[in-house]
């Protein structure tokens, strides 16, 4: 069938839309009419070579949509259901997987190769007859895709799906950095480096958590004054400025976790983020890094002497299979606000523009619909 899609042609370029040929789905695979997938910073690093995948590509990896073909092997979904996408499929059989750590599945061993899982081909081909690579290996920067079950939650049908999209990737890494990697407990003081799509989610799950502080630190005005209506109770511009004021306001002791959640982290601020941590107290490092960036700025002496931790998350070191349903309760209960989260919404052809105003620090989150 014929569809469109926004593709990636070459680093630091605009996203071309284009029509696009879309191959029916082939073992374990669906095919899936998208209603909406949200502008992610991890698809500008496609644009700025960050993250070097193979192009030309079609981006997107949030996104939620209605199954309407579904290929041969494939029990347990049918035509009309309603999913959202993991952007890190979950296969439920490697060692990862079954020891409850879906978000590191072997799978993602393959998901910068942009092919289909099963037999490693494209499904997604160029009006030239290109073959077209699929970040994340789902592509939900276009109206209908081919992914493989893997990749495919399940959900309710009452749920909006321009708000469930955002359950593909911001909201779990978000809240899961706070709940599940940084282990926020009741009391604790919690400082969030960056508020965007991730560190807004961020915010939500140290306040569910119990946290007594959460400081909001962003550069942007409207972000921090955003962040209190997620939960944050205190903001600073940067994380030099916030270094005196938590220190006053824990008494001494500092923050007990540091979520780094910057649209590009840097090596070099891994010092910034120590000195507001407190002893014992661990630094998360969500935000993507540049590929190629090898070394770090930290005293490995605080390191060792106070017992601070550094520790990685990815996917909000959450299951998706568990974890995007119970957030979309939290969502139905009125715990955990996915409206607030959406600055502007968008068409596909506005897929640029979407990107100029993230880049400007205008949107938390902005949302391409389809109709």
């Amino acid at each position: 069938m014929q569809t469109k899609a926004a593709i990636l042609w070459e680093v630091n370029k605009p996203w071309a839309v284009e029509d696009i040929e879309l191959d029916d789905p082939k073992e374990g695979e669906v095919m899936v009419k998208l209603a909406a997938s949200g502008l992610c910073h991890s698809d500008e690093h496609l644009v700025t070579g960050d993250l070097p995948f193979e192009l030309p590509i079609i981006g997107g990896h949030e996104g939620a949509g209605v199954v309407t073909k579904v290929g041969p092997g494939v029990s347990w979904l049918e035509e009309g259901d309603h999913v959202v996408f993991g952007f890190i499929p979950s296969c439920g059989r490697c060692p990862s997987c079954s020891t409850g750590h879906q978000n590191l599945c072997d799978l993602g061993a393959i998901m910068a190769a942009g092919l289909q899982a099963s037999d490693m081909t494209s499904r997604h081909h160029a009006a030239n007859g290109d073959d077209l690579k699929l970040m994340c290996m789902l592509g939900t920067f276009a109206h209908d895709t081919v992914v493989n079950e893997a990749s495919c939650i399940k959900i309710e049908k009452d749920v909006p799906l321009d708000r469930a999209c955002l359950l593909g990737c911001g909201v779990v890494t978000g809240w899961g950095s706070s709940v599940y990697a940084a282990e926020v407990q009741p009391g604790d003081v919690v400082a969030v480096v960056g508020v965007g799509g991730i560190g807004a989610n961020a915010i939500q799950g140290a306040k569910l958590a119990g946290a007594k502080q959460i400081w909001a630190i962003d550069p942007v005005e409207s972000k921090r004054e955003k962040a209190m209506e997620f939960g944050a109770t205190h903001t600073a511009a940067s994380m030099e400025e916030a270094v005196e004021p938590i220190g006053a306001a824990s008494w001494g002791t500092m923050a007990n976790k540091v979520v780094m959640t910057m649209g590009v982290g840097s090596g070099e601020l891994l010092a910034s983020a120590l000195a507001l941590t407190a002893k014992r107290g661990r630094v998360v490092v969500t935000n993507i890094h540049p590929a190629m960036e090898m070394s770090a700025n930290v005293s490995l002496l605080d390191l060792t002497l106070m017992e601070k931790q550094v520790v990685g998350s990815i996917f909000g070191s959450g299951n998706p299979r568990a974890d995007i349903p119970k957030l979309l309760g939290l969502y139905r209960e009125g715990q955990l606000d996915l409206d607030g989260l959406v600055t502007k919404e968008y068409t596909l052809d506005d897929v640029n523009d979407g990107y100029d105003d993230m880049r400007s620090g205008k949107n938390i989150r902005g949302v391409m619909v389809y109709s």
